[in-house]
């Protein structure tokens, strides 16, 4: 994968596919720390210490599409990369936690990509799940949370045009 914002759409797949209906993305670059520190928590089935210990495994997946999982170890690969670790907590019924550090100055560490069309990509596709989004870069500190936007909305689904607009309205503040 080119870029961490591919990882991102991967991890949240996963999310999905495992029933989750809640999903936080939380981005914190600093360049001070010199660490780029992804997560993805989501409120799905979860896994059991087995298939955690699995899940970085390229000839493991739980899925019945394919033969192999390897989203997940490509990304600890890249972390690794980049001086970094990924970490999964998991419990049963309860949800995952997939976190990723990289060396923010690594010559080797993946850019971000197109955040904000991942996160855009992301709502239109799964327009039932509350997605919250929280980007910290250095001292400045974004939030999204698709659950306020849908109360704007009333009755307008979020990946109606209005929304999907609305949305893309929120996503400019994170490049300022």
């Amino acid at each position: 994968m080119e870029d961490l914002s591919l990882h991102i759409l991967d991890i949240v797949e996963n999310s999905v596919a495992a029933k989750a209906d809640k999903i936080e993305i939380r981005i914190f670059e600093d360049k001070k720390k010199d660490l780029l520190s992804l997560e993805i928590i989501d409120n799905g089935v979860g896994m059991d210490k087995e298939t955690v210990k699995m899940a970085l495994d390229p000839f493991y997946t739980s899925k019945t599409v394919r033969r192999c999982g390897i989203g997940l170890p490509l990304l600890s690969e890249a972390a690794k990369a980049a001086n970094g670790h990924l970490s999964i907590k998991s419990k049963k019924g309860k949800g995952t936690m997939i976190k990723v550090d990289f060396q923010y100055s690594h010559i080797d560490r993946q850019p971000l990509g197109d955040i904000a069309q991942t996160i855009i990509t992301l709502i239109i596709g799964n327009c039932e799940i509350d997605f919250i989004f929280v980007y910290k870069k250095n001292s400045h500190l974004y939030s999204l949370d698709t659950r306020k936007i849908k109360r704007q909305l009333n009755q307008t689904p979020i990946n109606s045009p209005a929304g999907i607009r609305m949305v893309r309205e929120h996503l400019k503040k994170i490049r300022k």
